[in-house]
Parts: structure tokens; sequence; C-alpha cells
């Protein structure tokens, strides 16, 4: 089998709207029928719902508190313009990234979770974030373990990173198995 991996210059959102039109064309040749992308602000998400219409689309969050105390940084507009175009919005404590945070910060040691994320990273942001989000997303019971998903990260802003990938629970993280890179930042 001969699938085209595009790599991008340079990460950021300069590469939204190309890595989903190229993660839209995958799914489509493969018959997915579920999309799962992260989305800080929410701005990616809505653009991922117009671009995903009629799919299930998963647009993953930061959790609450994670730029400062109590702080949402999803866009209330673009909350509302996600959930009206049929979006499920996911805001939960990242995979890679609880408890295991708070324990670095407080006895300055890593913990697993973030040496697997810090691994990750070896082969970009986006990678390490489309993995997170679809673990994220799969513990919440909002994709399926035993389908194939198109998982859409990024560095920074925007998406720059898309994934084809068998999403696991996170106490299974073995388990999640990335069958193609549609496209990363080189």
């Amino acid at each position: 089998m001969e699938v085209q991996s595009v790599y991008f210059p340079k990460s950021g959102s300069e590469n939204t709207e190309e890595t989903l039109a190229l993660a839209k064309r995958r799914a489509e040749e493969l018959g997915i029928r579920t999309i799962v992308v992260a989305s800080t602000s929410g701005e990616t998400g809505v653009k991922a719902v117009k671009t995903f219409a009629n799919y299930k689309v998963v647009i993953v969050t930061h959790s609450a508190g994670l730029q400062a105390p109590d702080v949402q940084e999803l866009r209330p507009q673009h909350r509302a313009e996600i959930v009206e175009k049929g979006g499920v919005i996911l805001t939960a404590t990242h995979a890679f990234g609880g408890v295991g945070r708070a324990i670095r910060r407080k006895f300055n040691t890593y913990q697993v979770d973030e040496i697997i994320a810090q691994t990750l990273r070896v082969f970009g942001q986006g990678t390490k974030v489309a993995c997170e989000i679809a673990l994220m997303a799969a513990d919440a019971g909002l994709i399926r373990t035993d389908e194939e998903v198109v998982s859409i990260g990024g560095t920074g802003k925007g998406a720059d990173t898309a994934l084809v990938l068998r999403p696991a629970h996170t106490h299974d993280f073995f388990e999640l198995s990335v069958k193609e890179v549609l496209c990363k930042p080189r």
C-alpha cells in the first residue's frame, strides 16, 4: 500500500487548512467517519466541524486551569458554533499531564506520563497531541477503540499533524496504534 504523507517546512497554524483537507481526503478513502481534533481557543475546532460536516467530530480542549487557575481557554462563541454544527466538545484532564505534572512541579521529578509525552514529541508536538486526545476521547466514551479514527493535533496554534490511528483507553496506552502519518511538520 502506498499512502502519501505531507511534511510541512514549518509547524503552526498556517498548515491548518491543508491538514484538514488531507485528513478529510484520507478519511473518505478509508471510510473513517470519526475525527478527533485538538483545539484550545476553538478556532481550529470551528474550522474542523465545517470541513467535516456529516462526520462525528470530537473537539478536545485544554483542561480548565491549564493557562491559569479556573480559566477555560475555549472561547464561548467558538463553543457555540462547534455545538451548533454538530461537534462534540471534550474538556478533561490531559492523558499525559494530570497528577504526574503536579508531582513534577512539587518534587521536581518526572513521572511516566510526562516521559511518554516527551518521547512522543521526538516525532513532533502535534504527534504527541494527536495521540493524547485520542486517549482522552476514548476514556470519555466519545470514540470507540475498535475503529480507526483520524486524529488531528498541532504545535502551538492551529493544526499541523494528522494521524490515522486505532485509539485506546489511557490504561491500555500500549494498545494505541498509529496506522498512518498523513502530515506533520518536518
